[in-house]
């Protein structure tokens, strides 16, 4: 696997653009298109929020029943979620515009919104910007990092990520963007995000895939507890690098599974480090767990829980708040059995054994917290399974950003 330079843009025959159409914002770009020159299979996994947006509805029904998808257009500042009837007609409006500017289906078009929930979306300037999007769209690095940076709200960088592969020899790229800082707890993917590649593959096999790598990596990321009304996670796939079409779980099938593991892991970490007000990428990896699903409950406690998150923004080894994020997540273990250290990357430090505290140095281990990715390792002692969950520190800043985000 060969990482490379790029995003949504990164695959044969994809183009992008992000352009301002004042939405919400002033003076920022809030609008971003993807558009492939081919019809592609599409896959998609979606909030488990009861309240969906009206985006989320259409999506569902495009990727669900539609022949192919080749055009995604979204929008950020409003979520055009708890808008009613109007809402899901601003859906439909924006699919007919880009079916007219585009020659494509309507039905061939996702739409997506991510922002402030229960504002009416202004259509008007939804369409103009459509317009925009289309004059603009090239098949550029650059015109894909636009469009990762129209798609931002609180997130203060842009999130990308591509590789290659070779598959029946031909290379395969497979690239991403997504967007996510706040009101992020999934249980299905991220609050936006989009995929694109140049395989060839059935679209049973891509949305299978999609569905049984988001448990792992989107799934296992928790900035603030809250999951989005608007959380959508698509894939497109146009066929064009040429490969045998994928029809069968085979050696083929694994590889691109190992590509898109490996940027939807990139794409999950760059989100949860991202966090409102985040000062720290907070990792929790538990190891030798007694089942897997035990080790993604086990690590996803962790990284949710307020207290630890807060120990890690203030730099304080105080261990007994992780031993009561794994004591209350409902799986049973012998606390005298775990092990807990701190890591950095370039140190680790044992900080808890055999049910008592081991002879650490304070200052070590704060030290070790003050890094800007940090890691809780816990071993659990029970068997053979291991999760990583991702999130951040919390800081003062988290509370003034929602504090003020309608203002």
């Amino acid at each position: 696997m060969n990482i490379i330079e790029g995003g949504v843009t990164a695959a044969k025959g994809f183009e992008a653009a992000g352009v301002e159409a004042a939405v919400k914002y002033q003076g920022r770009k809030d609008m971003a298109m993807i558009y492939s020159t081919r019809p592609c299979k599409a896959a998609g996994v979606f909030t488990s929020n009861v309240v969906k947006a009206a985006p989320v509805m259409w999506d569902k029904e495009v990727v669900a029943h539609s022949p192919c998808v080749q055009a995604v257009v979204a929008n950020s500042g409003i979520a055009n979620a708890c808008t009613g009837v109007q809402g899901y007609d601003c859906c439909k409006q924006t699919a007919n515009k880009v079916s007219e500017l585009l020659d494509i289906s309507a039905d061939a078009v996702l739409v997506a919104s991510t922002g402030v929930i229960g504002s009416q979306i202004p259509i008007d300037r939804i369409l103009a910007g459509v317009e925009k999007l289309v004059e603009a769209k090239k098949d550029t690095l650059e015109a894909g990092t636009l469009a990762a940076e129209a798609i931002m709200t609180t997130d203060t960088v842009s999130k990308q990520a591509a590789v290659q592969i070779e598959i029946d020899g031909k290379t395969v790229t497979l690239g991403g963007m997504c967007k996510g800082s706040g009101m992020i707890h999934p249980n299905m993917g991220t609050m936006l995000g989009f995929l694109t590649t140049d395989i060839a593959i059935s679209k049973e096999l891509l949305q299978e895939a999609l569905s049984e790598n988001v448990t792992d990596t989107f799934n296992m990321v928790s900035v603030d507890g809250d999951t989005s009304t608007n959380d959508t996670l698509v894939i497109l796939a146009n066929g064009m690098a040429g490969n045998m079409e994928i029809t069968e779980k085979n050696a083929d099938y694994d590889k691109f599974k190992e590509a898109l593991n490996y940027v939807n892991t990139a794409l999950a970490k760059k989100m949860a480090g991202d966090g409102e007000g985040a000062t720290a990428l907070f990792e929790t990896k538990v190891i030798h767990a007694a089942t897997k699903q035990d080790a993604r409950i086990l690590s996803r406690s962790v990284i949710g829980s307020s207290l630890c998150k807060a120990a890690i923004y203030g730099h304080d080894a105080n261990f007994g708040r992780f031993l009561c994020a794994l004591g209350y997540s409902g799986v049973k273990f012998d606390p005298e059995k775990v092990e807990l250290s701190f890591e950095n990357g370039e140190k680790s430090i044992l900080i808890y054994k055999d049910g008592i505290a081991t002879d650490y140095s304070e200052e070590e281990a704060s030290k070790v917290l003050a890094s800007p990715e940090v890691r809780v390792l816990v071993d659990m002692h029970m068997g053979e399974e291991e999760a990583t969950a991702w999130g951040c520190d919390l800081s003062y800043d988290y509370v003034k950003i929602n504090a003020d985000y309608r203002s």
